[in-house]
């Protein structure tokens, strides 16, 4: 935040504690909302499934504590200047469209090829939509992270994501 923005008005200073008020409000909601959470029969140690739901809450509550004093001393957001957006350009439409049929994809082939082929496909996919050409690369490092993230899940999480058509080779 800096001080006041040149223009700046009253309302400006409202509007800004409206978001101060949104964030402790958000907080509140994630603290008692975590609290009602039923104790898990399978929960070992003295972390239950309440420890970060309150942690997140606890931390919005004190940023928007911080965000609405920094307004009460003075203290304003800047208006977004635009200077590394194109205000003039339109929307790529086939980026998105490419994008969209990579999430639409894995949706789709989650269960029959599972995480490690479909993650891949969902990787590869996005860094071709976003503009990357080197096709064998893009394959070996969706391939990495696909397999990686299904390990990690596997072996980090105890939480196994489906393995689809390789069922019997992880």
């Amino acid at each position: 935040m800096s001080s006041a923005a040149p223009g700046g008005t009253r309302e400006q200073g409202r509007s800004e504690y409206g978001v101060a008020l949104f964030l402790g409000a958000l907080g509140l909601l994630v603290i008692v909302q975590a609290i009602l959470l039923p104790e898990s029969r399978i929960a070992r140690g003295p972390v239950g499934p309440a420890a970060v739901p309150i942690v997140v809450g606890t931390l919005l509550v004190v940023v928007a504590g911080f965000l609405a004093f920094d307004i009460y001393r003075g203290g304003r957001g800047e208006p977004e200047g635009g200077e590394d957006v194109e205000l003039t350009g339109s929307t790529d439409w086939r980026t998105v469209l490419m994008l969209a049929a990579a999430f639409a994809s894995n949706a789709l082939l989650i269960e029959p090829l599972g995480w490690p082929l479909s993650g891949a496909i969902l990787f590869w996919g996005a860094a071709f939509a976003l503009g990357s050409r080197h096709y064998l690369r893009d394959a070996a490092i969706a391939l990495v992270l696909s397999f990686g993230s299904w390990y990690a899940f596997a072996f980090g999480l105890n939480s196994v994501l489906p393995v689809g058509i390789l069922k019997g080779i992880l």
